[in-house]
């Protein structure tokens, strides 16, 4: 066991004082967390994909016979997936479970309401969000077409005006629990680049999609479409460009999710059908 001086404790613990007002002062200041929080977003997005590019090529041969294009869009979909799982948890719980945003508490109107982790949490997405849209434009479009383009760029600003100002905090979580639907897209690409396309986790992976797009994207739009109508005498005191992303951004994601769901049900028969 090494014992320390008492003057080696007594330094070891300035540092520790030193460390944590650095952090709490500037770091995690309420004027610095929108900055930090991107810059973490950011930095989180690289690291997972660089994990994933010594992972993958260590347990899993088939990474290693892939062409460029398809390693790329490998470990961009482990960084798609890792955002969506952690947005998705912080959503569901300040949308169902934190009475930040709870009707039954008197601390001002629901739209203007935030905290330091709500704004952290945005600005985590919104890192995640200009990475992931600099790639599929740096890769175009082998990432995806213009309207992957079109979907981030509305929800990068859609976050982004949220995380800056505070406003519509609520209805910004409510649609990034969407992002539930994407580790189940990608298991699909996963599944599909492995030969697996016959498989029975194959079928199942495509009904856990149908069933998670119709409840994330479908159901819950509709539900934020009418939790809009019952709080409009709040809603219209917002911003002007604050209405304009509650109101438009929602309903043209509405609008692709319906064009996408369309082709989710016509991939899951055409599986059905192969099937039998």
């Amino acid at each position: 066991m090494i014992l320390l001086s008492k003057e080696t404790t007594m330094e070891i613990q300035s540092y520790q004082n030193q460390a944590e007002l650095l952090l709490k002062e500037y770091l995690l200041a309420d004027s610095s967390i929108p900055y930090t929080s991107v810059i973490c977003g950011i930095f989180a997005c690289k690291m997972v994909y660089d994990l994933t590019q010594l992972f993958s090529s260590v347990y899993f041969k088939s990474y290693l016979i892939l062409s460029k294009v398809q390693r790329n869009e490998w470990n961009n979909r482990s960084i798609s997936t890792v955002h969506a799982i952690f947005i998705t948890v912080m959503s569901l719980y300040f949308v169902f479970w934190s009475n930040l945003y709870s009707d039954n508490r008197y601390a001002g109107m629901i739209m203007f309401r935030s905290s330091a982790l709500s704004t952290f949490t945005l600005g985590v997405s919104v890192g995640y969000f200009l990475a992931d849209i600099g790639m599929i434009i740096w890769f175009y479009p082998s990432l995806g077409g213009i309207e992957y383009v079109i979907h981030h760029f509305l929800s990068l600003t859609a976050v982004a005006y949220s995380m800056m100002t505070g406003e519509g905090q609520l209805y910004t979580f409510m649609v990034l629990i969407s992002e539930t639907t994407t580790p189940g897209i990608n298991l699909r690409w996963y599944l599909d680049t492995a030969g697996m396309k016959r498989s029975r986790a194959y079928l199942i992976n495509g009904v856990v999609i149908f069933v998670t797009w119709l409840v994330a994207r479908i159901l819950l739009f509709m539900y934020l479409f009418y939790h809009v109508y019952l709080h409009f005498d709040q809603v219209k005191l917002v911003h002007s460009y604050g209405l304009l992303l509650i109101f438009v951004v929602p309903f043209i994601l509405s609008v692709m999710n319906l064009m996408w769901f369309g082709k989710i049900i016509k991939g899951l028969r055409k599986t059905l059908a192969k099937r039998q």
